[in-house]
């Protein structure tokens, strides 16, 4: 029983560290104001991409920029949706939607002007890059940016996607 009890608390922690979770109850708010819970983000069983961002962080920008030049491909490909989040403080807010706008991003963008989701995720640099699989589990965390990171990105989006649609062990059987 003593052996089974420390297997289930390495499997627990093993788990834990892969950063299989689910995101907290935190509610953020659009550009135009609407609130939205972020535990309910889902991208109807495709993954998702969360990238959080500062209208003043260079290496932020330069990622959403590069995204946004293949994001309808990848969105063509796989089905993958991105969410930027902002986490500018209220008094530098008014500063996203312009910057968006000058861009074209065409993401979901969501505010975190009280730093709740950044902190309750532990996030302490930006870019911070989350992708969840088709059921809302977080199986992918990066921070940081260089040129081309976001090959990896899509690389990570494919993996999934080719694990939703690879036949289970039951359904080969009977083929």
């Amino acid at each position: 029983m003593k052996h089974l009890r420390y297997a289930l608390v390495a499997l627990l922690m093993g788990l834990a560290t892969q950063g299989w979770a689910q995101l907290p109850a935190i509610t953020l708010k659009t550009l135009d104001g609407k609130a939205v819970r972020v535990d309910s983000l889902r991208n109807d069983g495709k993954p998702l991409i969360i990238d959080f961002f500062a209208t003043w962080c260079k290496p932020c920008n330069r990622e959403l920029k590069a995204i946004h030049e293949v994001y309808p491909d990848w969105v063509d490909e796989t089905g993958v949706k991105l969410i930027a989040i902002s986490i500018d403080q209220a008094q530098n807010v008014h500063k996203v939607k312009p910057l968006v706008d000058s861009y074209g991003w065409e993401y979901d963008i969501l505010l975190d002007t009280n730093s709740d989701l950044t902190r309750a995720l532990g996030i302490q640099t930006i870019p911070y890059v989350l992708i969840l699989d088709g059921d809302g589990q977080i199986v992918y965390k990066h921070n940081g940016y260089v040129d081309g990171a976001e090959e990896e990105l899509i690389e990570k989006v494919r993996e999934l996607t080719k694990q939703k649609t690879a036949p289970t062990k039951k359904e080969s059987k009977k083929k």
